[in-house]
């Protein structure tokens, strides 16, 4: 074993019985048909790594990166292959193989060291944003061309409209009208709490009227799934120390609206297994964590009926796959009046977000982008509805280039105006 940070995955990758089920599910496999391109091929060139058989090469670095971790072979595998922690940890493992460019390590210095860090930093950032698109700013940098001479064209579009006012936590309590003593904690998010408050708004509305008393710790930060992804898995890890920390003193599930964030708090209690000061508490942490979706039942809310409308429910590979979250989501759309749920091709497939996977591999995030958006429009829909924000972004992003009118919705945002007055 030559690289001792891969040891802790080791029987993980020894698990790969090279049977190809997974082949198929794999996003990069399914657009390129290359063994390099699917998990089993990336399985092997870790372990291979692991072993000292092979070195860490530029063209096998590409093929790792590659991956989107949305954990869809993870769920087919029928060994138990988990590639989730394995790309984290292979990724953290070879960091110091990799020659970024200036912009790569200006965004692992600054916004995965500084910015998603500290909240309060990550909210005055935020601010900055909704001011650029509100000052004129915006207006400018896309008519004068700054944004092509910066290469931020593309990344630019994919910016929702920044929410003027954001979800801070500071320990305070969403009471029922009648008083339930039913509690809940949320995690509130970073890009969720700011960028997207409103769906935090709306999620919190709907646990108060599914009769839950919502408490929101302060502490809590960025879950660190994009740290973990990106290689930075110390950084990861201290977020996980502090979120647990902060839940300690909650009562009740701890609810999350985002797929990619619910997941990475479930996957605490995996990454501090050997860390004998917290693999305790981060199992108990990780236990609490449930989805939105699974934290509602149908018959608890009181749904009014809505204009009738064709709705496709988008899977978020990290609910589908990752924490295996698919009929729940559909039951609670379905018991809204005036919802016709249809189904769509390769429901499954990732829809090329994963994270910031949109910004660092442009070209198959692309790929992946258009397939889910023609498979989406094939059914014509007048609402798509998913629960994930890199997922919202993303199709928003694709349907908007298509010059299509159809609306793209969390789940908490529907359930939001299904239940209120």
């Amino acid at each position: 074993m030559t690289e001792p940070r891969l040891g802790d995955e080791y029987d993980n990758m020894l698990a790969c019985i090279r049977c190809g089920a997974c082949l198929t599910s794999c996003p990069t496999y399914v657009l390129s048909l290359e063994e390099a391109e699917g998990p089993r091929g990336r399985v092997g060139m870790a372990r291979a790594v692991a072993e000292g058989h092979l070195p860490v090469t530029p063209d096998l670095l590409a093929h790792e990166l590659n991956c989107l971790v949305c954990d869809a072979c993870s769920a087919v595998c029928p060994a138990g292959v988990h590639m989730d922690p394995l790309q984290a940890v292979f990724r953290s493992a070879v960091a110091n193989n990799q020659r970024p460019g200036v912009a790569a390590r200006l965004v692992r210095g600054v916004v995965f060291g500084w910015l998603f860090m500290d909240m309060r930093r990550f909210r005055a950032f935020a601010r900055m944003l909704w001011l650029y698109q509100r000052s004129g700013a915006r207006w400018l940098a896309r008519h004068l061309g700054v944004l092509r001479v910066l290469r931020l064209a593309d990344a630019e579009t994919l910016l929702p409209e920044i929410s003027s006012s954001f979800v801070v936590p500071h320990d305070e309590t969403y009471a029922t009208a009648d008083g339930s003593p039913k509690a809940m904690a949320f995690f509130a998010g970073c890009i969720m709490s700011t960028a997207l408050a409103a769906i935090d708004r709306a999620t919190i509305r709907v646990l108060q009227r599914s009769g839950c008393t919502v408490s929101n710790p302060a502490g809590q930060g960025c879950c660190g799934a994009l740290h973990a992804h990106g290689g930075d898995l110390p950084r990861a890890l201290e977020l996980a120390k502090r979120n647990i920390e902060a839940f300690e003193s909650t009562d009740g599930p701890v609810v999350v609206n985002s797929a990619g964030c619910g997941a990475m708090l479930k996957d605490y209690a995996h990454h501090l297994r050997r860390d004998a000061s917290w693999s305790e508490r981060a199992r108990k942490f990780s236990s609490r964590v449930v989805d939105l979706s699974q934290a509602l039942a149908p018959a608890a809310l009181q749904v009014h009926r809505v204009a009738s409308q064709k709705v496709v429910y988008q899977d978020a590979c990290h609910l589908l796959h990752a924490q295996r979250i698919s009929r729940q989501p559909r039951d609670l759309l379905r018991a809204i009046p005036g919802v016709e749920l249809v189904e769509i091709d390769e429901a499954g497939l990732c829809c090329g977000s994963a994270g910031v996977y949109n910004v660092t591999n442009p070209v198959e995030s692309r790929q992946l982008q258009q397939r889910k958006v023609d498979n989406a429009l094939k059914v014509t829909p007048d609402l798509i509805v998913t629960a994930n924000p890199g997922c919202l972004l993303q199709l928003r992003n694709g349907l908007a280039a298509r010059g299509s009118h159809v609306a793209v919705k969390h789940l908490a945002e529907v359930l939001d105006e299904a239940t209120g007055p």
